[in-house]
């Protein structure tokens, strides 16, 4: 919970002011029983009017000035708990977008939403709670039992036995219900999930007619929420019932008490009113104080929660090179600015072998080798066992590369290396000879365009979904990239073209025509690498063929295309083959059809004798 108090330092003012002014308030309150109590005794009991009088203009008094104070408090506390909200909501999408995908895998896109939105509100409430509350009630229970001793030491006895007892009650239901509620939330993190995943896969449910299991897989664990959250609820209501009856009992006993002095002549009758109302507002604060403990106990709950979402730090250091060269400019520049690169870094301290080491990194951009890997092994943190071993390969400038293999054989995790989405557990990635590790995440992905299995698209346009690849792009980098994708042809069609409508999640879109779109956000960035994951699935083989010769065009660029079709690649300048996390063969079409019996079982179950010999 300290960890989050950092997002109300704009909320000082705030905060200081509305606790100040709660206690303004309960000050003048707890002179009112007072005030009471002369308008009994000397105005009421005497018959002097001007007493009552002048004791009612100042009750009227202390009224305005306690609403007044009361009301400009709220708004503090208001202004601050929304305030903070909003930044920790800030905060913690911030840290979120900046860890890794590993740390992303193991925390769960569901326990991420109710963390960001549920636990949130809770601990916003928790925050305008304790600021309203927090110091008023210990003041007005402290306050009146100090006031009672003021008015009768005998009787105020009584409130010194009340209030320890009281502490004790809630105390203990604090203690037993802050971890209950963490698990209510742990769990409501489930049906986050359930819910989720019966949202997001609807036409699978549908497709095998399995609407009535998920409805009764999900009340399973609405009911299993619903059951710890009365469980936590009753011994919650406790609180009041308890208080209420500690306080009753005590305020008879002030009743009798006062009674007897009052018959005796020790003290007044407006003495033990005053007396009853000192009881009365300590009941009413516990009240009060007990709705707060619950609030602030479940925001205790839900702020350690963020506070473990916080305490996640990305296994994924930044670099330090933050060169925006692209090595497909003239290759003596490139070589220049890396050796430019490796002064500077040797100006740091690092030592003459450091130094040769860059040197020799420069003369492989000089050759135009755009990715190299060497001996490269990934193991997930989640996994026992490898999914990468021992993989190297090189590509060049210009050059495209394929990347084939049954599923579960790696090919994704390898092109996830190259933008750095997980890091090799050994082995160096390298791009235009640095080590991916050593570049800056936001410069790497620069050069980088990516086009992922799934095609994503966003609620908008289709222009701005395009400038997600480059926010500068004129209309014509536009047109030229989605004629690139084999686009344009079905946006020239649309009405308002490439400003036409995007619903959410490109519902409103063919899949092929989603992964075109994809594409061509991609191509509008001009990348030095472009990957493409499995991207042209849904496109029939004419409009493939058509995407593979426009991409043949792109010199400068180095493509890497994984396919489960071999038509897809048949022409890539290197294919590599992965079985089990290994490379099964790396070479042309012509050299793995001969070399490779994995690669020659993938093609012999798609094409038949014919259709080979006519390709």
């Amino acid at each position: 919970m300290k960890r989050l108090l950092v997002y109300l330092k704009d909320y000082k003012k705030e905060s200081i002011l509305a606790p100040l002014l709660k206690m303004t308030e309960a000050g003048f309150e707890l002179f009112v029983p007072l005030v009471i109590a002369q308008i009994i005794d000397n105005g009421i009991n005497t018959g002097n009017k001007a007493v009552i009088l002048k004791m009612g203009l100042l009750l009227l008094l202390l009224a305005a000035v306690g609403l007044s104070c009361s009301v400009t408090a709220q708004y503090f506390a208001a202004r601050a708990a929304t305030g903070f909200s909003a930044s920790l909501r800030h905060g913690l999408f911030k840290h979120i977008e900046g860890l890794s995908f590993s740390e992303l895998d193991k925390a769960g896109t569901s326990t991420l939403i109710v963390r960001m939105t549920s636990d949130i509100n809770q601990t916003q409430n928790g925050v305008n709670m304790v600021l309203r509350l927090f110091l008023r009630s210990p003041i007005i229970v402290i306050g009146a039992m100090i006031m009672a001793f003021t008015v009768n030491f005998n009787v105020a006895l009584i409130f010194v036995v009340t209030i320890p007892v009281l502490t004790v009650v809630v105390g203990l239901i604090m203690k037993v219900t802050i971890p209950l509620y963490k698990k209510v939330q742990n769990k409501l993190d489930d049906v986050t999930l359930k819910t989720r995943e019966s949202l997001t896969g609807v036409r699978v449910i549908r497709a095998f007619n399995k609407e009535e299991e998920e409805v009764k897989s999900y009340n399973k664990e609405v009911d299993e929420l619903n059951v710890m959250q009365l469980f936590v609820g009753r011994i919650s209501a406790f609180m009041n019932p308890s208080t209420f009856i500690i306080v009753n009992v005590a305020t008879i006993f002030v009743i009798v008490s006062g009674a007897v002095q009052v018959n005796e002549g020790i003290i007044t009758q407006g003495e033990v009113v005053a007396l009853v109302s000192y009881m009365s507002q300590i009941l009413v604060e516990l009240i009060k104080f007990a709705n707060l403990i619950i609030t602030v106990t479940k925001a205790i709950a839900c702020a350690n929660r963020i506070g473990d979402i916080l305490e996640l730090e990305s296994s994924m250091e930044d670099g330090h090179i933050d060169s925006k060269f692209n090595s497909g400019d003239k290759s003596s520049e490139a070589g220049e600015k890396t050796i430019g690169n490796t002064e500077s870094i040797m100006s740091e301290g690092n030592d003459s072998s450091e130094h040769s080491n860059r040197k020799s990194v420069s003369v492989k951009s000089a050759e135009n080798i755009c990715v190299e890997f060497k001996n490269v092994s990934l193991k997930y943190a989640q996994s026992k066992e490898e999914s990468l071993t021992n993989l190297s390969f090189k590509a060049r400038k210009g050059e495209t590369i394929g990347i084939i293999g049954g599923t579960g054989s790696g090919k994704t995790t390898v092109v996830s290396l190259i933008p750095r989405f997980y890091d090799a557990t050994s082995g160096e990635v390298l791009v235009d000879g640095i080590n991916v590790k050593e570049y800056k995440l936001e410069c790497l992905r620069d050069k980088i365009g990516n086009v992922l299995q799934k095609a994503v698209l966003f609620k908008g346009t289709i222009r701005s979904n395009l400038l997600w690849g480059n926010e500068d792009a004129t209309e014509e980098d536009i047109i030229d990239a989605l004629k690139q994708s084999q686009a344009y042809e079905f946006v020239a069609k649309m009405e308002k073209g490439i400003d036409s409508e995007v619903v959410q999640g490109g519902k409103n879109f063919s899949g092929g025509q989603r992964q075109r779109l994809s594409i061509a956000r991609a191509l509008v960035k001009k990348p030095e690498i472009l990957i493409l994951d499995d991207s042209s699935s849904a496109l029939d083989y004419a409009t493939d063929a058509k995407l593979r010769a426009a991409l043949k065009e792109l010199k400068d660029t180095t493509v890497f295309i994984i396919a489960q079709r071999t038509s897809s690649i048949i022409h890539a300048d290197k294919i590599i083959v992965l079985e089990d996390g290994e490379v099964a063969g790396i070479g042309n079409h012509d050299t793995l059809i001969k070399e490779c019996e994995v690669y020659r079982e993938i093609y012999d179950s798609q094409f038949d004798k014919k259709r080979r010999e006519a390709m």
